[in-house]
């Protein structure tokens, strides 16, 4: 294992704290596939749960000790000092924390006077003995001790000498780190700043900082405080946490690293960032933030047609880092702001060399424009706007089929049971073909229709399955009638590629954007167009 400068520490706790966000429930096997990518990530420490107090938790140490060779992380056992009146070799939490067999131990520690005396119910001298009992007992037990003051910044504006008391009764029983807790997360950056610089001289122990996100400042109080003297950054994957979350780990790194030039994490790993995002999103069964700093889609996705024409001369005349540092991309975003420089760099993206055809890109341009006015969309659907764009290259259109009528029918029976019926008939190779097909919903009628009479001429649809759809309505005219936007993802196993349809209903537009869809997957499969 290879153990990381033990000058700063990047601390997880994203399977204790961000496991508490409303909406997350995580399994044992959900916690080590997560512990997995946080240790491959480079983090110097894995806050794993609180042993003993609940059994996933417990059953988590235990496999985990088992089933993961942590190349880079420390795992860390959470729990509380000794209970008031207890001695802590005969306290059995204190116990499961040393079965845990982690090597580093948090305790949480109450440094708010108010806290002691009405959720303790004990009083300050015997909350300060908790700690340093506790503490020196883990030590001489062979463990690594950091300390978490619960509402320190809380407890400080209270009552400052007893918080920094505290802290220093830790530090003085062998608490490698005492961390600072913005529990309430009510703080802000200055403030944040001045406190720790004041508690590291007043005390002289290593400080670390825990920041909630209640006043949407975490990651900036965390930066703060390693501003004033901390050393330790406790965060959570995504800034997932309790209420509105955690400072969030990605972009606190990010920062460190490129920012502020500390190398905090092993060599490479920082354009893993991205991926590892997304992949532990996807084990808490959460969409990724599509906004977030450094590893959201949009985090340098550009759609001004300013911006695009500053871009095409210097990609950093927009951006503050190159993308590609923490494994994302730079996209260009195609709507009706966009200019003749944004669908010619679109264009690049896509494969397509718009730049010595300015007649080519300005008629691309216009399209775009006159359709989005329509309702269209194309910053959401890079599959249509690439069929749009191959259309105008080649000055006509590719198709695989040609549709010669469609209909959907939905018959409500009397007993109660809906029936949602599809016909199309079209022309592929020469043929016409008549198909129906029985679904869901008349979306979902019509797609059977269409995939039964087109995969035994393109065997290469069975591979395809619609994966998202979206409806939109848009502005009305004249009482219910309006005009509808669909959006689809398809996805073929490997990629995944979203289509848009407009109509005057839902299932005229969702035809559109099937008919896109199948369209753009039969080109990425390499069927050869018949019809045109």
């Amino acid at each position: 294992m290879t153990l990381p400068d033990d000058s700063f520490h990047v601390f997880d706790t994203t399977l204790r704290d961000g496991a508490q966000r409303e909406g997350i429930n995580l399994s044992v096997a959900d916690k080590l596939a997560i512990a997995r990518h946080l240790d491959e990530f480079g983090v110097g420490f894995i806050e794993g749960g609180w042993p003993g107090a609940n059994p996933r938790d417990t059953e988590f140490f235990e496999r985990a000790r088992d089933e993961i060779d942590f190349r880079h992380a420390q795992l860390v056992a959470f729990g509380a000092t000794r209970r008031a009146g207890v001695r802590a070799d005969e306290d059995p939490q204190v116990k499961a924390l040393l079965d845990s067999g982690a090597p580093v131990i948090t305790l949480v520690a109450k440094s708010h006077d108010r806290h002691v005396e009405l959720a303790l119910r004990t009083t300050l001298e015997e909350n300060l003995a908790m700690v340093r009992e506790t503490v020196s007992y883990l030590r001489d037990q062979g463990r690594r001790v950091f300390v978490d003051c619960e509402h320190f910044f809380d407890g400080y504006r209270a009552n400052p000498e007893y918080a920094k008391s505290v802290v220093r009764t830790a530090h003085e029983a062998g608490a490698d780190v005492v961390v600072l807790c913005d529990t309430n997360g009510g703080m802000l950056p200055a403030q944040v700043a001045a406190v720790v610089r004041t508690v590291l001289a007043d005390t002289g122990a290593r400080l670390g900082i825990h920041a909630q996100d209640d006043t949407g400042c975490a990651v900036a109080n965390t930066l703060a405080a390693v501003d004033a003297g901390a050393t330790h950054v406790q965060c959570t994957a995504n800034g997932y946490g309790e209420r509105v979350g955690n400072s969030n780990l990605f972009p606190v790194v990010a920062a460190l690293e490129l920012k502020y030039g500390k190398r905090v994490l092993p060599e490479g790993a920082l354009a893993e960032m991205t991926r590892i995002s997304h992949a532990i999103a996807e084990v808490v069964n959460l969409t990724p933030s599509t906004h977030q700093p450094y590893v959201g889609v949009s985090a340098f996705a550009h759609k001004a047609g300013l911006h695009a024409s500053a871009i095409k001369v210097d990609p950093d005349l927009y951006q503050h880092i190159d993308p590609e540092l923490v494994g994302n991309t730079m996209r260009m975003l195609v709507s009706d702001m966009a200019g003749r420089a944004s669908i010619e760099l679109k264009g690049k993206e896509l494969g397509y060399d718009l730049t010595g055809d300015r007649e080519l890109a300005g008629r691309v341009v216009e399209r775009v424009k006159e359709r989005e006015l329509a309702g269209y969309t194309y910053e959401a659907a890079d599959a249509s706007f690439e069929l749009l764009l191959r259309d105008e290259v080649r000055g006509e259109a590719t198709r695989f089929f040609r549709v010669e009528s469609w209909r959907a029918i939905v018959e409500q029976r009397p007993d109660g049971a809906q029936v949602n019926e599809a016909t199309v008939k079209l022309w592929a190779k020469g043929e016409r073909i008549v198909a129906t097909g029985e679904g869901n919903g008349p979306v979902d009628a019509l797609d059977r229709a269409l995939r039964a009479g087109l995969e035994r001429i393109y065997p290469q649809l069975a591979k395809m399955e619609l994966v998202d759809y979206k409806v939109r309505i848009l502005e009305g005219r004249h009482g219910t009638e309006s005009t509808t936007r669909v959006l689809v993802s398809t996805s073929d196993g490997r990629a995944e590629w979203s289509t848009v349809g407009v109509g005057e209903n839902v299932i005229a537009a969702s035809w559109q954007a099937l008919d896109d869809a199948y369209t753009y997957g039969l080109i990425r499969a390499g069927a050869e167009p018949r019809e045109r």
